[in-house]
Order: C-alpha cells, then sequence, then structure tokens
C-alpha cells in the first residue's frame, strides 16, 4: 500500500467541507467563500483517524473573552497540522493549546453525524485517488 501524501489528505478534506459537515449553529453562516468555518472539530477528527497523533483545543477569543473552541491536530515529533485556521476574522485570537483524549464514540452527543458525513467522504475521495507510477494502491481503511 502506498502512504498518502499530506497534500492528498488536504485536498480530500477541503474539498468534502460543506454546510451539512459544520455544526447546526455555524449551517446557515456557512459559505463557500470560507468553507473551512466551523469545519475544525470534524476535520480534527477525521485527520486524527487519517494520521494519529494528539487532538489540541484552544479558545477563540475576542477581546479577551472565550466566543469558542478550536481544534487541531499534532503529530509525529511535535508537528501541528491546522486546516482550518484561515476561518478566523482578524478579531478572533486562538490562544492555548490543550491535548484532549479522544472520547470514544459511544460518547459523542455532538457532531457524529457530521464527523461520519466528512469521514465517508474524505475517504471516498482517497480511495479514488490513482496508483503513484510503479505502486499498486493507497487504499485508506
Amino acid at each position: 500500500m502506498t502512504p498518502l501524501l499530506l497534500t492528498d489528505i488536504e485536498r480530500a478534506v477541503r474539498s468534502s467541507w460543506g454546510a451539512d459537515t459544520s455544526p447546526p449553529e455555524f449551517r446557515s453562516r456557512w459559505s463557500p467563500d470560507n468553507p473551512a468555518r466551523g469545519q475544525c472539530g470534524v476535520t480534527a477528527m477525521v485527520l486524527n483517524d487519517l494520521l494519529g497523533g494528539e487532538l489540541i483545543r484552544g479558545e477563540v477569543q475576542v477581546n479577551g473573552q472565550r466566543r469558542d473552541y478550536h481544534w487541531w491536530n499534532r503529530v509525529g515529533l511535535g508537528v501541528e497540522i491546522d486546516l482550518t485556521r484561515e476561518q478566523f476574522r482578524p478579531e478572533e485570537i486562538v490562544t492555548g493549546g490543550t491535548v484532549i483524549p479522544r472520547p470514544p464514540m459511544t460518547e459523542w452527543r455532538r457532531l457524529r453525524e457530521e464527523y461520519e458525513l466528512l469521514r465517508s467522504r474524505v475517504l471516498e475521495k482517497l480511495n479514488s485517488l490513482p496508483p503513484m507510477a510503479n505502486e499498486s494502491s493507497r487504499l485508506v481503511s
């Protein structure tokens, strides 16, 4: 099996976002002009499925007040991957960054459907990639 390139994963994730993969409270505000908006939690979970590593949660602050949380990943030797950082407006500042243990699926009360939808779209796109030269497959399970 050929390892996937991070660029393959990033392309598959970004092209899989939609209003239906964002939290219900973000759906009416989701736009193709800012497709990363509201996608951080489900994206971090899908990347964790594919790459392992740690889930990181920071706070989104405006004028020093917490407005929300932001999620991203840390893999390998401390390399951080954040595919949704560009969603924030200039006044929204992400602070901190705490490792959060991944909750078991049986405990998910929120965003499970959105996560499953994003995960299925990403896996479908990754599984449809053509093999690299001299390699037979890039299948991801």
